[in-house]
């Protein structure tokens, strides 16, 4: 608002190119949870979640673009210019889950149903250049992004339910950030609507001194062999490896989603000429 006073000339259908950092989040299967709750108590939970994550966004200098239902779509680098925005999406993306799991904590105490103390978001962050202004009609326009990395975050925030995860960064955002947080690689993939593969990562955590992040640090490069294995065709070796790991991370979905290939493979190897990316057939 201080930046529309200074110019209002800012009030105007029409927009910029922008280099920004997208972030959508959403809550896993929020269809069922509503179904179970009565209207006003769905209100109630969905407005104690909203509050503590929007105030994230804003900690970390994003704005809010948009609530959509139970997700949140917010933008980092505009309309101020940040030149940190893909390290400040990732902060506030972690930050969500923190504040997640207090949450967990609050629901527990006041005696709600496990399927709201068990509640799980998913969160994806692409970093690039798209279409940002006033958006609409004459009559009515929001303040808003638009533009293919715009669309991939989108379907980055939905592929964390194929791989189990709670975050999944592009490798645009990795690429900017990788000596700051921790991460590890999880596939190459084509997303619906899009033709050119993008390599995806896990993000779990800040680059930092601690037990937790030396372990996370040995999780991911254990993970990132096998994936090597994987990718060489040594489908046995990988599907053994991937075991490996589930056995000291028994939650861990992302290797067992290379099991399941790596037993596929040596069934039905892949051609020759296999490019090692895996299709997405839904959003």
């Amino acid at each position: 608002m201080d930046e529309i006073l200074k110019n209002p000339g800012m009030l105007r259908l029409g927009g910029e190119k922008r280099d920004l950092s997208i972030l959508f989040s959403d809550i896993r299967g929020f269809t069922s949870i509503s179904e179970k709750l009565e209207p006003e108590q769905l209100t109630n939970m969905l407005n104690n979640y909203l509050t503590p994550m929007t105030d994230v966004v804003f900690k970390h200098n994003g704005i809010l673009d948009k609530y959509i239902g139970d997700a949140i779509m917010a933008i980092f680098g505009a309309p101020l210019p940040l030149e940190n925005h893909p390290s400040a999406a990732c902060r506030a993306a972690l930050d969500m889950l923190t504040e997640l799991e207090s949450l967990r904590q609050q629901w527990k105490s006041e005696g709600m149903p496990d399927f709201i103390q068990g509640m799980k978001i998913g969160i994806g962050i692409n970093s690039g250049p798209a279409s940002v202004g006033n958006m609409g009609s004459n009559l009515r326009f929001d303040y808003t992004v638009i533009g293919d990395n715009v669309n991939l975050s989108s379907r980055l925030e939905g592929t964390t339910k194929a791989y189990g995860v709670n975050i999944i960064a592009s490798q645009y955002t990795w690429e900017r950030t990788r000596n700051e947080f921790i991460y590890r690689e999880l596939d190459c993939i084509r997303v619906v609507g899009k033709q050119v593969p993008i390599r995806i990562y896990e993000l779990l955590g800040v680059k930092k001194a601690g037990a937790r992040e030396e372990g996370l640090i040995k999780m991911a490069g254990e993970f990132e062999s096998a994936l090597a294995l994987y990718k060489d065709r040594k489908w046995k070796e990988a599907a053994a490896a991937f075991k490996s790991l589930i056995e000291d991370n028994p939650e861990d979905m992302a290797s067992e989603v290379y099991i399941k290939r790596c037993e596929q493979f040596i069934e039905d190897p892949p051609d020759d000429d296999w490019d090692r990316v895996f299709e997405r057939r839904s959003k």
